[in-house]
């Protein structure tokens, strides 16, 4: 699957990110696919279980909406 208007695919997390889940969220939604690269292919991800809990703490603290997290 490419990336589309609302898939974007990031190899790694930044906080920087946050904007796009707040355009997703502006917008008619979306998702980021963390730890695959821009053709799709997974790369993996550093400290998932980390990133699972940090993640919707951040959205929700710094946007006020919760967000699905999952780890596929």
């Amino acid at each position: 699957m490419p990336e589309q208007q609302n898939i974007e695919y990031k190899s790694s997390w930044h906080d920087d990110y946050l904007k796009w889940i707040c355009g997703f969220a502006n917008a008619q939604g979306g998702k980021i696919y963390i730890g695959k690269n821009d053709v799709g292919a997974v790369v993996g991800v550093e400290d998932y279980k980390r990133l699972m809990d940090d993640i919707p703490k951040k959205i929700k603290n710094l946007m006020g909406i919760t967000a699905e997290v999952n780890l596929l």
